[in-house]
């Protein structure tokens, strides 16, 4: 069930510091179209499922994967009986890992992991959702650290398939591949530390070492995002953690993070977020205030 819900931004209720939430789902319920800051990861165990994303239908076979990154539209049709697990974790536990904040790019606006798509690492990805479940249904010392643990290998197993069968999407041999996808993970990696500095594409083509036209093409047919696109993303993304700590203004946070007008950070962050910075803001100390008052009961 959405448990907070102000227009289609959902906010994940998570249980203290534990940012991850594993729901074994029976209902009998549609839930309309949302997006979240979280990842999500849906998994039929009895009967199927289906999911709207980007205008796309994706119907989920018993034990077939799907991978929501934050931020995408989506919404979910249950059929009239089955059961599934949803999992959703903050992602900003594995964003300070180098290379999975640029490797959530990768996966938009989702990724499928079924028999036939992924035979190699589909029953490994399978039992790692089944071991999450029960770690987090546990109460065994250290489950917490165990379940993050799970989830980490589950997204660099994920990453690691998805790096090797994409060969195709880049117009280079097949040697220089990895190569090229190594320095495009280095870019990201940088653009991810100086996000809110004056960055151009000049400076990131001469980090790559190629001509801003060539590496411009290379990098969306890489990411499936330009180079600013990612910027921007980036940019919101540091926005979103100023926004929840107390004392900064609404024209501090843009400034802080890497935006030159209040008009400009308000517009941008709407369009990524569907609500203004001020909404935002308002959302967290809502329910920070909600989640103080559970714990003073």
């Amino acid at each position: 069930m959405i448990e907070t819900l102000n227009g289609s931004h959902e906010i994940v209720n998570y249980h203290g510091n534990f940012k991850i939430r594993v729901y074994q789902n029976n209902e009998y319920e549609d839930y309309p179209q949302h997006w979240h800051t979280d990842s999500e990861i849906i998994m039929p165990i009895e009967n199927g499922y289906k999911a709207i994303i980007d205008q796309t239908t994706y119907v989920l076979n018993k034990e077939d994967i799907l991978i929501i990154p934050p931020g995408e539209l989506h919404q979910l049709v249950a059929p009239p009986s089955g059961v599934r697990f949803i999992l959703l974790c903050d992602c900003t536990l594995l964003y300070s890992l180098s290379g999975f904040s640029s490797a959530f790019h990768m996966f938009r606006p989702c990724v499928t992991v079924t028999p036939q798509t992924m035979p190699n690492v589909h029953k490994e990805l399978t039992s790692l959702i089944y071991d999450i479940s029960k770690e987090y249904n546990s109460t065994q010392l250290f489950k917490e650290a165990s379940a993050y643990s799970m989830l980490i290998q589950f997204f660099t197993t994920l990453g690691r398939n998805l790096l090797d069968t994409m060969d195709n999407n880049l117009n280079i041999k097949d040697q220089k591949y990895h190569e090229y996808m190594d320095l495009f993970l280095n870019v990201c990696n940088y653009i991810n530390d100086h996000c809110t500095e004056n960055i151009n594409v000049d400076d990131i083509a001469n980090i790559a070492g190629f001509s801003k036209y060539h590496f411009s093409r290379l990098f969306k047919q890489a990411m499936n995002v330009t180079w600013y696109e990612y910027l921007i993303k980036r940019r919101i993304m540091h926005a979103e953690q100023l926004l929840v700590e107390p004392g900064l203004t609404i024209m501090q946070v843009a400034m802080k993070s890497g935006f030159n007008s209040l008009a400009t950070f308000n517009r941008v962050f709407k369009a990524k977020n569907h609500c203004t910075p001020k909404e935002y803001r308002a959302l967290y100390e809502t329910l920070h205030n909600c989640e103080q008052c559970t714990d003073m009961e």
